[in-house]
């Protein structure tokens, strides 16, 4: 599979809007593609920002930080060994919000084996700290190793990352949904709603491999889940 460039994609909006650099400047453009990447990000989670980071808790620490760019958190292990090993009996900790963690410990002085996690913050989201954290109770009472499952943010295409998984995977998707953002611009609805179900259609398809064929196989699933119309007798 091909897939497009980032100036192939710039190269496409204009001549899909027939449009040039007269209206089009390159920040223009550089937003389409921006809030398009944004848009498919939050549409459909896809199984290549899937990430696992391994590090250790802190002893007396009820926080850590999330790992950088994380969009959401999937799981979290703990492993029971103190030697802050990821590799031996674990358990996965039971997500809760903060109130619910600060009403189990009310004065965070327990400490033990961690059984439930929080997250809060987050600002840039592109660095360590910046990312968010990681709340947990009871606080550790030792390094116990930590595995946490996660997105992270992908890595947006641009002049200087000539191409990424979505211009590669799913091109035309991301093709529709920048002509969505450039005739959003040029107040052109007609062409705009025309790309926006373009874009729908293309995404059903897109999500369907995502979320479903890539999450099942034919082992354990391999009765077919789609329904097949059949004439009645």
């Amino acid at each position: 599979m091909a897939g497009i460039s980032y100036s192939t994609l710039v190269t496409q909006i204009k001549s899909y809007t027939e449009v040039g650099a007269t209206v089009f400047t390159t920040d223009q453009l550089e937003s389409f593609i921006l809030n398009a990447q944004t848009r498919l990000m939050y549409d459909v989670p896809v199984d290549a920002d899937k990430k696992q980071q391994s590090t250790t808790m802190v002893t007396g620490q009820q926080t850590l930080n999330c790992p950088d760019a994380c969009l959401f958190t999937r799981g979290i292990q703990v492993y029971t060994a103190t030697t802050g090993v990821v590799t031996g009996a674990n358990t996965w900790l039971e997500r809760r919000d903060q109130t619910f963690l600060n009403e189990y410990v009310s004065a965070n002085t327990s400490t033990g084996v961690p059984k439930y996690y929080a997250q809060f913050g987050g600002a840039t989201g592109v660095g360590t700290g910046t990312s968010g954290h990681y709340m947990f109770s009871p606080t550790p009472d030792a390094t116990y190793g930590v595995q946490i499952h996660f997105n992270k943010m992908p890595a947006t295409l641009e002049a200087s990352n000539t191409t990424n998984f979505i211009s590669l995977n799913f091109p035309n998707g991301l093709l529709y949904a920048c002509l969505v953002e450039a005739f959003g611009f040029l107040k052109n609805i007609e062409m705009l709603t025309l790309y926006e179900n373009r874009y729908k259609q293309e995404l059903e398809k897109f999500a369907a491999m995502q979320l479903g064929r890539r999450r099942r196989d034919d082992y354990t699933d391999g009765a077919i889940r789609i329904p097949i119309p059949s004439p009645s007798q």
